[in-house]
């Protein structure tokens, strides 16, 4: 039974023989094409055994091996990495099908290549998985054709594989180079000037061309016979929060992945980020109730506490109770702290309803409020419209767009920070954010 089950016929094998059935079918009208038709179907099943005799004469034709990274990215480009060997004396034709994890809904995956004797081949394709969990990779099935491709033999191995999908650690390296580079100017974050020298004092050092008049130390430059200037350091140990709504306005999908998905990555860069800058980093969430909350740390096992913790994140289907977020932020949160609110507002309403409680965390603490501007709308309201139908939809698309914008003016007002933008720039945003307010001073 396992012999047939790895049998499979060709395309080329049903072409072939249907060709030699309709010679027959006319081999009753015209007799004298029976003997040819005949002797051509002896050929037939001649290459059908030595197809057979090459694919089946030995155990071993091919190798496999698949590599995956320990973890896959969120909503990023995961590189697999498949290996074949083939070990046989011919040359073969192979189709390969890598059994994907069901959430992937990928059922069109199929790459053909064609190995030489004791040649090997590294394949490399990506995946991009949209949601959190654990995925679970099946058998590499390959399709061993010979030079004749009457018939096929599948080679299976059984190489299941079980890779975890945590927040985008790839957006988290990748966006960590561009934070710290000091050389050059990447697209994206942006170099935030100094203001003022509400520093901690790190040292005092020999005058060099470029630095701050202002900072020079006369007295120590009477003492030395040199210029010296004062040297200042970021302060550090700040607590940063980020805050992530889990309730149901954050399951709006954008480019495959929701706006909880997208703020549970920035979350990630932006710990990451808080700790390279000798900060505490913790994490809160809610939604109808309070759900992850971990305290701002600077340990070393800190990053690894909040990616565990973000990686089993879920969606609620219920409304945010901000003032259960505003007792947490009394109760839970010791000292003043930076709160990096993700959340979305789809009206003017929406925002008014919980403004006040806003306003009351603001007092607290430096809260910036973090929501979504729509990216579908706004390339709906720019496109170009030829009947009155669509000046209409137009219209309050735009409107809708003006109040996004009011919204932030409106948080402004009250001396609340505020950051309207994409879904796919918001870790870029967000990291902007945090560093011009740590170089303004203000936490």
């Amino acid at each position: 039974m396992k012999f047939w089950n790895n049998l499979f016929l060709t395309n080329r094998f049903f072409i072939c023989f249907g060709i030699i059935s309709g010679l027959f079918a006319a081999s009753f009208f015209v007799p004298i094409l029976f003997p040819v038709i005949k002797a051509v179907l002896l050929i037939a099943i001649i290459l059908l055994f030595v197809d057979f005799l090459l694919l089946f004469n030995n155990k071993e034709y091919i190798r496999a091996i698949r590599r995956t990274p320990k973890i896959l990215s969120l909503g990023e480009s995961n590189n697999i990495h498949l290996d074949i060997i083939n070990v046989s004396t011919q040359n073969l034709l192979l189709e390969i099908i890598d059994e994907l994890p069901t959430q992937l809904q990928k059922r069109d995956f199929k790459i053909i290549i064609r190995l030489a004797s004791n040649e090997n081949e590294t394949i490399h394709y990506d995946v991009r998985p949209l949601q959190r969990g654990e995925y679970i990779f099946g058998a590499i099935n390959i399709f061993l054709s010979s030079e004749i491709r009457l018939i096929q033999r599948r080679i299976q191995f059984t190489e299941p594989a079980a890779v975890p999908v945590y927040p985008s650690v790839i957006q988290m390296k990748q966006l960590e180079l561009k934070a710290f580079d000091r050389v050059t100017t990447q697209k994206g974050i942006k170099k935030i000037r100094r203001l003022g020298h509400s520093y901690e004092f790190e040292q005092i050092k020999s005058y060099v061309r470029g630095d701050d008049y202002r900072s020079i130390n006369w007295k120590a430059s009477s003492r030395r016979g040199t210029l010296m200037v004062n040297a200042y350091q970021d302060e550090r140990a700040q607590q940063v929060y980020c805050v992530i709504d889990k309730s149901r306005v954050m399951r709006m999908p954008f480019n495959g992945l929701s706006l909880m998905d997208y703020a549970i990555n920035t979350s990630l860069v932006i710990s990451n980020i808080v700790l390279q800058k000798d900060d505490r980093a913790g994490l809160l969430s809610f939604s109808d109730v309070m759900g992850t909350t971990i305290k701002a740390e600077r340990k070393a096992n800190q990053l690894n506490k909040i990616m565990a913790a973000l990686y089993r994140e879920k969606e609620r289907a219920g409304e945010a109770n901000y003032e259960l977020l505003y007792h947490a932020s009394r109760k839970l949160i010791k000292g003043r702290s930076l709160l990096l609110l993700f959340t979305n507002f789809e009206s003017t309403y929406a925002l008014e309803r919980v403004l006040p409680v806003l306003r009351k965390i603001n007092t607290l603490h430096l809260l910036v409020v973090v929501f979504f501007d729509n990216s579908e709308i706004r390339k709906f309201s720019e496109e170009t419209v030829a009947d009155t139908e669509g000046i209409y939809t137009q219209t309050i698309a735009r409107n809708y767009l003006a109040d996004k914008t009011a919204m932030v003016q409106q948080l402004k007002q009250f001396g609340i920070q505020a950051i309207l933008t994409r879904p796919e720039e918001l870790a870029v945003n967000s990291i902007n954010k945090y560093l011009e307010l740590k170089a303004r001073g203000l936490i």
